[in-house]
């Protein structure tokens, strides 16, 4: 009623939105692909739903015909329409979801680590993921350039390789139809091996901006993934030598997605968590599964390697479905040692 009251006091020519409202519109000019376009239309119905009066300056009830009665009211029929059309888009939504979770069930049958990047919205995911695997993911400074997750490989100077995810950017008070809409692709930041919360450290409100990030994972319910706070944007700060001197007391890792400053320090700081989350193993891999023995090279840490007549002795730290896989081989090599 006071949106309704506002534009009537414009003269009818500027339309009046709330938080919301705003915050949809801008996520309906972001979304280039069908899936995130399918995911905002949904947020945008259910939002309008309860606020359908606003939309008409007729409710009158429908004509009954010779039927006694007025009939049913416009307003109505426009609610269940769009409940119809609400309904049919959460199909659509959950057809996603399962081809999504097709996709990781097939990405993890080859255990190479992901981690997930998240952070408020502009604080240079995509520019980091761009910096690191020299994909082409548009990095704009607006809000929510990115509503689509986008996957790459990135391999390090040891020879280790992950996949680093960039995902939707949050706000503060993310509107409730947008996380819901939005669930099968916040669910990619559940199947991770690491969560890398990017901070820009250089805005005004960075500390608020922290607490929504944190408020939104707990509403994901993913407390027992492995975190890492890094700092971005360090080289626009207004004291970057003394930012840097409290995130070393803090354990936070500093950083420049644009100039690549401190990607090398960030780069061991996953190989680090990745070796928490992993286990050790001791196997011995005969040289006709050599693909195992390219696997363990490829996603683990090799510590020790000894070629021997019929296969390699190795001693390494891999993730948890390589090491299932080799459980076989663990299980033969338990005596000799």
């Amino acid at each position: 009623r006071q949106l309704r009251n506002l534009e009537k006091s414009f003269g009818g020519g500027v339309r009046v939105c709330d938080r919301t409202a705003l915050i949809l519109d801008i996520f309906n000019q972001r979304a280039a692909t069908h899936e995130a376009a399918l995911q905002v239309t949904l947020a945008q119905m259910e939002y309008q739903l309860p606020r359908l009066t606003k939309l008409w300056t007729h409710l009158e009830r429908q004509s009954g015909g010779q039927v006694k009665g007025m009939g049913e009211k416009q307003i109505e029929v426009d609610k269940r329409i769009l409940r119809t059309q609400i309904s049919t888009l959460r199909k659509e939504l959950e057809s996603v979801r399962k081809h999504r979770k097709l996709y990781r069930n097939r990405r993890r049958s080859v255990p190479i680590p992901v981690v997930s990047l998240v952070g408020y919205t502009n604080a240079g995911k995509s520019t980091l993921l761009n910096r690191l695997t020299g994909a082409d993911v548009l990095a704009e400074d607006k809000l929510f350039a990115t509503l689509d997750p986008t996957t790459r490989r990135v391999l390090m100077k040891s020879g280790t390789e992950f996949l680093l995810t960039d995902t939707v950017g949050f706000i503060q008070k993310l509107p409730t139809m947008l996380v819901a809409a939005f669930r099968a692709t916040l669910e990619e930041i559940s199947e991770s091996s690491i969560i890398v919360h990017l901070v820009d450290i250089s805005h005004a409100l960075a500390q608020q901006q922290i607490g929504a990030v944190d408020k939104v994972l707990k509403e994901l319910d993913i407390d027992s993934v492995p975190k890492l706070v890094v700092w971005n944007k360090i080289d626009n700060a207004n004291n970057p030598l003394r930012v840097k001197e409290e995130a070393e007391k803090q354990g936070i890792i500093c950083i420049s997605a644009m100039n690549g400053d401190g990607l090398e320090e960030f780069c061991n700081a996953i190989q680090a968590k990745l070796k928490d989350s992993m286990v050790p193993i001791e196997a011995f891999v005969p040289y006709d599964k050599g693909d195992l023995l390219n696997d363990i090279h490829k996603v683990g840490m090799v510590e020790k390697t000894e070629y021997m007549e019929n296969g390699t002795l190795i001693k390494a730290h891999v993730p948890l479905p390589l090491a299932r896989l080799l459980t076989p081989l663990r299980q033969q090599v338990a005596a000799p040692l």
